[in-house]
């Protein structure tokens, strides 16, 4: 967090996708699923699946199938499943309870709002239409947006860019420890999504984010005490 001397309030807020501004996992899940049975295989449990969602798909193959990228029939089997994917991309998935609440609130106190995530355009793009989010967003990075996906900082100066904004007046929300090194990597305030897809292995006290929400809620509390500081 910006010192207090410097520190400015925030004026655009960046989220992740998939497990931090819409809860993905149910459609991931089911299509990992509908990919095992293709192969006889019996049906992961959804909690097994649900902390995994947000490491992209070579981290859903490696837990449905026990194969790294560097395996025979690993691309074959992350393309089929990305087919599977896109034929249910909004078949369970919806926003995160109380975050539409969160959006309105932005909109309402003029504060932009946009998206970077490392999920492809061609998934990503489909999905935030079906939702009903793409022209509420003030832009939208993608995995192949840039050259580079999360951690590296090239998706978050592209949003910078993209929204005329600047690091210090932004915040972003993200629910794994690449979304924050992204932030951290341009000086951008924070927050963890602890309601995300974090797996009871991983530790993100540790990440040295600005903060740690429970709810989408969360959010607007951390801003305004943030920005009344």
């Amino acid at each position: 967090m910006p010192d207090a001397t410097d520190k400015q309030p925030v004026t655009t807020v960046f989220f992740d996708l998939d497990g931090t501004l819409a809860d993905t996992a149910p459609d991931l899940a089911s299509s990992l699923n509908a990919l095992r049975a293709e192969h006889d295989l019996t049906a992961i449990p959804f909690e097994r699946i649900r902390p995994v969602v947000s490491h992209g798909g070579d981290a859903l193959i490696q837990l449905g199938f026990g194969k790294t990228a560097d395996d025979p029939g690993f691309t074959e089997l992350r393309e089929r499943f990305l087919q599977i994917y896109n034929d249910r991309l909004h078949a369970d998935t919806q926003l995160f309870d109380g975050m539409e609440k969160v959006l309105e609130a932005l909109q309402q106190g003029n504060m932009a709002w946009g998206i970077i995530t490392n999920k492809p355009q061609w998934l990503t793009d489909p999905l935030l239409k079906k939702m009903g989010l793409q022209k509420r967003a003030a832009c939208v990075v993608c995995g192949d947006s840039t050259a580079w996906r999360k951690p590296h900082p090239a998706p978050m100066q592209l949003a910078l860019q993209l929204t005329n904004s600047s690091a210090a007046t932004s915040l972003y929300v993200g629910d794994a420890r690449r979304d924050i090194e992204a932030g951290r990597a341009v000086s951008m305030p924070t927050l963890v999504a602890l309601y995300g897809y974090i797996a009871d292995d991983e530790h993100p006290e540790e990440w040295q984010a600005d903060g740690m929400i429970n709810t989408p809620e969360d959010i607007l509390v951390w801003l305004q005490q943030y920005n009344h500081a």
